[in-house]
């Protein structure tokens, strides 16, 4: 079955729109493992503006299941990892300023950076992904760069969805066949949904990981966090 880790940031962006501590960031991870998330996912960003450093360090001595640390590779945030060494960094090319995440990695161009920074983590024993467009070319270039897993970017997929569920699964399926041929892991992450994850597990099963936040939390809102978990997992 493919793995669910559900991605707390915007339990983050509630926490911080108020000030104080409510919500818990620490307290609905553990609620979120409890209720069946086989990962979490936080993606600390420089200005802080959702999941804070310190809050890394905060969810590394409380989790017991696999714990993933998204975000471009700074220096800053290079030191956070190798500090924490969750069990999977993913690397994300997104600007300092950027509202999410928008498009994978340049593989082909990033060769060498991604081949370094690669090495880095991998030496800290650090699983490795990177977040790539439905491209086989930029699949095959991270496998190059020495990377374990690739992170298909979904967003494309999920605005397609509605309107065209065959046309739009249709890259994604060739470049997860694309991965599967140079060995690598799969996860795939952003804009999935209850409407539209069944749909890719069922084309694409051998994905290990999906990586879900903002539609699951907003899910929350009306079905409660466990049912809500409950229903993803029975998505996969």
């Amino acid at each position: 079955m493919t793995k669910l880790s559900v991605n707390i940031n915007k339990i983050a962006t509630l926490r911080n729109a108020r000030g104080g501590n409510v919500p818990n960031v620490c307290n609905v991870a553990l609620d979120c493992e409890k209720f069946g998330a086989a990962g979490i996912t936080v993606h600390p960003r420089p200005d802080q503006r959702h999941i804070r450093y310190a809050d890394v360090y905060d969810l590394k001595s409380i989790l017991t299941t696999e714990f993933n640390i998204e975000g471009n590779p700074n220096d800053e945030f290079t030191k956070l990892v190798l500090s924490i060494k969750p069990h999977q960094v993913t690397l994300v090319p997104d600007a300092h300023d950027a509202i999410t995440s928008d498009a994978g990695w340049d593989t082909v161009q990033n060769l060498d950076y991604l081949t370094n920074t690669t090495e880095q983590f991998q030496q800290a024993g650090i699983r490795v992904s990177i977040f790539v467009n439905a491209d086989p070319k930029m699949i095959e270039y991270a496998a190059k760069a020495g990377a374990d897993r690739v992170e298909l970017y979904t967003e494309p997929y999920a605005s397609m969805y509605p309107s065209n569920p065959e046309k739009a699964i249709a890259p994604f399926i060739e470049a997860a066949k694309m991965a599967k041929k140079c060995g690598l892991g799969l996860n795939a992450g952003h804009d999935l949904s209850l409407d539209n994850l069944h749909y890719l597990i069922q084309n694409i099963p051998w994905i290990n990981e999906v990586s879900i936040g903002h539609a699951l939390i907003a899910d929350a809102l009306y079905f409660g966090l466990e049912r809500t978990i409950a229903l993803y997992n029975e998505q996969l």
